[in-house]
């Protein structure tokens, strides 16, 4: 099921209260065999003072007839502009090796970064990283298929001239095999780490270290009270914070906290989720 509307942005205050910035854009939601996952906006990018959208829940293949994934310039009002039909380029530039078990032909964008005056994009089911400039240029970075399979990326954080992707990898969960690549911006794809469990936040502090995201670590499928943050410096891994219920998304604030999404999916739609603030040692 799909909706043109109620795709939302939320503006959460210091004292934790939400208010509602724009629910503009389209929604979707699985059927109730599949956990009736909802979509809407995958994730927000600034430019300056311009908050740039990547959605997920857009397109025909999601139920929501004359929309497209992509990317919209959000004004201050919180009406959205489309910069680049995301949905089109996919059904124009397919990928290596999709695949054809779990295809959705309007993808299912996960994670976006702005660097400098240009927006770099994760998309999952195809497995690609690709280039949006504020323009609306789009052109490919990487495709991630061609070289790793279907592994489901997802998560990003930009350092030093590379992304760096997470991988969530496919059902049933098979603890350690997710990676995390680094991807220059002229498309070279390294393996920069392994040995985690379904990746969905990525994220590097100040001096460097690595942070990840892990939103289950035990064998079968999503399981509550599972997740964990690994923070990685050069050969060491530390587990920081663990027992966290399906998170979905991490980033730093500019308190120097970190900030989780937690009950991010699987459970009953009423306001359930949650965003942790951590505050890390050092």
């Amino acid at each position: 099921t799909g909706a043109a509307h109620g795709g939302r942005i939320s503006r959460v205050d210091s004292n934790g209260v939400r208010t509602t910035f724009t629910d503009r854009f389209p929604s979707d939601q699985t059927t109730a065999q599949t956990g009736s996952l909802t979509s809407g906006v995958a994730d927000i990018a600034w430019i300056g003072s311009t908050m740039y959208v990547l959605t997920a829940g857009s397109g025909c293949s999601h139920g929501v007839i004359n929309t497209v994934n992509g990317v919209y310039r959000v004004s201050a009002n919180g009406n959205p502009v489309l910069v680049a039909d995301l949905s089109s380029f996919q059904k124009a530039h397919p990928v290596a090796h999709p695949e054809p078990d779990d295809f959705e032909p309007d993808g299912t964008w996960w994670s976006m970064n702005a660097v400098g005056q240009t927006l770099y994009a994760v998309e999952p089911n195809h497995g690609e990283l690709d280039k949006i400039t504020t323009t609306g240029a789009i052109s490919r970075v990487a495709d991630i298929s061609a070289s790793q399979g279907h592994i489901v990326p997802t998560a990003s954080a930009y350092r030093l001239g590379a992304v760096y992707v997470g991988n969530l990898n496919t059902f049933p969960i098979v603890p350690g095999s997710s990676k995390i690549l680094r991807i220059t911006t002229t498309g070279s794809v390294q393996v920069a780490a392994t040995g985690f469990t379904t990746v969905l936040g990525l994220t590097f502090d100040n001096l460097g270290r690595m942070y990840v995201l892990e939103n289950t670590t035990t064998a079968g499928g999503p399981a509550p009270g599972e997740g964990d943050i690994v923070r990685v410096t050069g050969a060491k891994r530390e587990v920081l914070v663990s027992g966290l219920s399906l998170p979905t998304g991490m980033t730093f604030g500019p308190d120097g906290a970190l900030y989780v999404s937690n009950l991010g999916f699987g459970l009953p739609p009423n306001g359930s989720g949650q965003v942790l603030r951590i505050r890390l040692g050092n």
